[in-house]
C-alpha cells in the first residue's frame, strides 16, 4: 500500500511533503524520520525501513528537507534544516498526532544529527531519539567531532551504527554513549554508513543486517512506551 501524504509549512521558508506509513497493528507510537544528506524520503532505504517498522507496529512519518523537495543536491544551511525539523514536529502534532510520550524522532545520518541539535537546544516534545548511522565525524577526520551537544539532550537515545561506518564506527559511538546517561548503541556487524554489508564477509547477510536495524528501533520504541505507561 502506498503511503498517504500531507504538506508541511516551514514558516517563511517554503513547504515540503511528508509521507505516512500506517502500522497494520499499531503499538501506539509515531516515529518521525528524516533522510540523510544525499537522498530524500523516497530513497529505497528510507521507504524499506519505514514499511518494515510499520509492519512491526510503528506508525512512521517521513519528510523531505526543503532542498530535497526543491530538487537540489546541496543541503540547506543548518538553521533552515533545524527549522524544517521543528516544523515537521509541529505539523505532526497539530494534525492530532501523538502526545510527547508517544512521539519518537530520528534520522539517517544528517537527518539524525539535525534533530539531535534541535533536541539539545530546546525542550524536546518527544519520548526518544533514534540515530541510524550517526555522523560522528567526516570520513577520514576522526578529530572533527559532532557530539559536543549530545550531553544536553534529556531523552533516551538509540544509536544504530555499522561496525564499518567511515563516519563513526559502532565502537566509536559506544565510547560516546558511555558518557551519556540515557544512550545505547546497537552495532550492526560488518555494515557501513549505508548499512550495506560485504557479500563475501561470512557475517550477516544484507537481509539479516536490515532486520537487525528494524528490530533495534522497534524494540527501543516499544520499551519507551512501556516506561511511560509504568510511570
Amino acid at each position: 500500500m502506498d503511503p498517504d501524504s500531507f504538506s508541511i509549512d516551514v514558516a517563511g521558508r517554503g513547504q515540503t511533503t511528508a509521507l505516512v506509513y500506517r502500522a497494520k497493528d499499531p503499538m501506539g507510537a509515531t516515529f518521525l524520520l528524516a533522510h540523510g544528506a544525499g537522498a530524500g524520503q523516497t530513497h529505497p532505504f528510507m521507504a524499506d525501513i519505514s514499511r518494515r517498522l510499520a509492519a512491526a507496529g510503528v506508525d512512521v512519518i517521513t519528510f523531505n528537507f526543503l532542498y530535497t523537495e526543491r530538487g537540489k543536491k546541496m543541503p540547506d544551511r543548518v538553521d533552515d534544516l533545524e527549522a524544517c525539523w521543528r516544523a515537521a514536529i509541529a505539523s505532526v502534532r497539530a494534525r492530532g498526532g501523538p502526545t510527547p510520550a508517544r512521539l519518537f524522532c530520528g534520522g539517517k545520518s544528517m537527518g539524525g544529527r539535525i534533530v539531535s541539535q534541535v533536541a539539545a537546544s530546546n525542550a524536546f516534545p518527544g519520548a526518544g531519539l533514534v540515530f541510524l548511522g550517526y555522523p560522528l565525524h567526516p570520513a577520514g577526520k576522526p578529530k572533527v567531532r559532532r557530539d559536543e551537544h549530545l550531553p544536553a539532550i534529556d531523552v533516551p537515545m538509540l544509536f544504530v551504527q555499522g561496525t564499518r561506518d567511515s563516519l563513526g564506527t559502532a565502537e566509536e559511538l559506544s565510547k560516546v554513549a558511555s558518557k551519556l546517561p540515557r544512550a545505547a548503541v546497537v552495532p550492526i556487524e560488518g555494515a557501513d554508513h549505508s548499512f550495506a554489508v560485504l557479500k563475501r564477509s561470512g557475517g550477516l547477510t544484507q537481509e539479516e543486517a536490515t532486520q537487525r536495524v528494524v528490530a533495534a528501533v522497534a524494540s527501543f520504541i516499544r520499551a519507551g512506551l512501556s516506561t511511560k505507561r509504568a510511570k
